[in-house]
């Protein structure tokens, strides 16, 4: 069976999903609205390499939704309404942790690996429960994607693609972070798991 094998789908799942798409281009324009609110300040540390790994989450997201969608599958069948109701609690959910993420962050908020001037170091809100929960939030989202679409089989290349650019990422950002806050950063690093609460 081909790795891009799509399996019959509704179209709960896809208006789901498509809901989906939208609330999280909202949430993030209006992350990128409140960081251009605040007054510039210069950055204290940044690092254009996180672009790299931005591009390969990127890939990662994109393997996941690659492929045909069938959409033969009976829109009132159980099966059908079950992945509809699947599609919408991983993406609405993946939806409002990435914008409580990003209004915990406020000012520090940003697309590309950087520390500010006068960065603080966010511990409250999704960051007392796990260090990157933007990037838990696009997991979910991609697992939401996969099931809206029938595009299960393709998580076999897409998790991996997005968990190694998202480790490398983490880690960039981590250093950039411990540099600028040292021991503060350790105790929390040591308080708090990446990605796993309590687990990893």
């Amino acid at each position: 069976m081909p790795l891009f094998h799509n399996d019959p789908v509704g179209l709960p799942g896809l208006a789901a999903m498509a809901l989906g798409l939208v609330a999280f281009f909202i949430a993030l324009m209006a992350a990128r609205y409140r960081a251009t609110r605040i007054a510039r300040v210069a950055d204290a540390n940044s690092s254009r390499a996180s672009w790299i790994w931005i591009i390969m989450q990127g890939l990662g997201l994109a393997i996941a939704g690659y492929g045909r969608i069938d959409a033969s599958l009976d829109p009132m069948s159980f099966k059908a309404i079950v992945e509809g109701l699947a599609t919408l609690l991983l993406v609405l959910g993946a939806v409002g942790l990435f914008d409580a993420s990003s209004r915990t962050m406020g000012k520090n908020w940003s697309l590309v690996a950087r520390t500010r001037e006068d960065h603080q170091l966010v511990q409250t809100g999704p960051f007392a429960v796990v260090r990157h929960p933007i990037y838990v939030a696009l997991f979910l989202f991609m697992i939401g994607m996969v099931i809206a679409y029938g595009h299960t089989r393709n998580l076999i290349l897409a998790v991996p693609v997005y968990a190694v650019a998202t480790w490398l990422r983490a880690r960039l950002e981590e250093r950039l972070l411990r540099h600028r806050f040292g021991a503060d950063y350790d105790a929390y690093a040591a308080r708090v798991k990446r990605f796993v609460p309590g687990a990893f």
